[in-house]
């Protein structure tokens, strides 16, 4: 495989001249190219701690390199100053939601994003898509299987090697049959009838290992009780058999029993040699089937370790890590008073998420191009 490339994009979706590539060197100083360097370099050891992060026992490196590897991904959001005395005065201002975050995910395993309700998780969800506001600002890095990524590739990975679960079922379309949208379409491709076929097929397998029997295949969403909703969403992650599954908070609305399948499935994914990254605020579960975490707070992940180092605050280096150890049940529900956050009072009842993303990076406004669609403007 040849070097990668040592730009990076940074996306301004409502500033003038938006979709221009910045020239943003990754890597060290002067744009050299050691983070380059470092991301191809195949003797990585499993023991050693690299890009941001230390290993579990099952972290490997197949072809060198990360299946998903992110590094200072920042997004923001151009609004109007709510605080100006009325509408007519208010500026605009630039709020920034993710700060520099980093994150990692190696072929046969899952990592689990841990953090509070409202903190930005599914802001990551939706990054790693390829979707945001039209009011967005992004920029960072993102490489996945080896391959360093743009927006119209970000794009391209939907359904393609990337699938996501969402955390809301208003992602299903409401006008259309959930055995339909299941299927889906082919990815814009005339299917011929034994693909149909074996399409169908699949995604009837899938219903049925999920509890939903073949009526189910013809109802509207707003037909669907909530955890079958959330049943139809997982069937449309893996119906395409990608090679990377996000999924935000997936469990949520299903029983015990369907719960614990659907993360025995997530782990069967991964150790078939592929990835999962698992967006949640419950500790507890991460633990249980993660075999990395990372602690998200205030925008970022502030630590990405192994599970194995949750047996003891010693092993962790962050003291919010060391603080959601000692919050956890077995160990009194306590945090020292020292680096004390309230991120670890009770969450309130329902989280504050973004809608749906209603502009896809990419997909009108390309990293690169000019607004009617021409040449790079850089």
């Amino acid at each position: 495989m040849g070097r990668l490339p040592t730009e990076h994009f940074a996306y301004e979706a409502d500033a003038p001249g938006a979709g221009v590539l910045g020239a943003h060197a990754h890597g060290g100083t002067n744009g050299s190219t050691q983070g380059a360097d470092a991301h191809e370099d195949g003797t990585h050891k499993d023991a050693q701690r690299h890009h941001h992060h230390s290993h579990a026992h099952s972290s490997r490196h197949a072809g060198g390199h990360h299946l998903l590897q992110v590094e200072g991904l920042s997004i923001s959001f151009m609004m109007y100053d709510s605080a100006a005395p009325s509408f007519f005065r208010a500026k605009k201002q630039e709020v920034p939601v993710i700060r520099d975050l980093s994150i990692s995910v190696h072929v046969g395993e899952i990592v689990a994003v841990v953090g509070a309700s409202g903190a930005g998780k599914t802001l990551l969800a939706d990054a790693l898509m390829g979707m945001f506001e039209p009011n967005a600002r992004v920029s960072g890095t993102i490489w996945f299987d080896g391959a360093l990524q743009d927006a119209r590739s970000l794009a391209g990975l939907r359904g393609r090697g990337v699938s996501l679960v969402p955390q809301s079922t208003a992602y299903l379309d409401p006008l259309m049959r959930v055995g339909r949208q299941v299927r889906g379409f082919g990815g814009g491709k005339r299917l011929s009838r034994s693909q149909k076929l074996q399409r169908a097929q699949s995604q009837r397998a899938l219903f049925s290992r999920y509890g939903l029997d073949e009526s189910v295949e013809k109802r509207y969403p707003h037909q669907l009780s909530g955890g079958m909703a959330r049943r139809v969403l997982l069937a449309s992650a893996l119906i395409d058999q990608p090679r990377l599954i996000v999924a935000d908070e997936p469990t949520p609305g299903l029983d015990l029993d369907l719960a614990a399948r659907a993360l025995a499935d997530f782990r069967e994914f991964a150790d078939s040699g592929k990835g999962v990254l698992l967006i949640t605020h419950d500790i507890e579960l991460a633990l249980r089937v993660a075999d990395r975490v990372a602690v998200f707070k205030d925008g970022t992940v502030v630590e990405e370790t192994a599970v194995a180092n949750f047996a003891s605050p010693d092993l962790l280096s962050h003291p919010y890590s060391k603080e959601l150890w000692h919050a956890l049940p077995e160990h009194g529900f306590t945090a020292p008073e020292e680096g004390y956050s309230p991120e670890l009072q009770p969450e309130p009842q329902a989280e504050m998420q973004p809608q749906p993303p209603a502009s896809p990076l990419g997909e009108s406004r390309m990293s690169g191009e000019s607004e009617e669609g021409g040449p790079p403007l850089c």
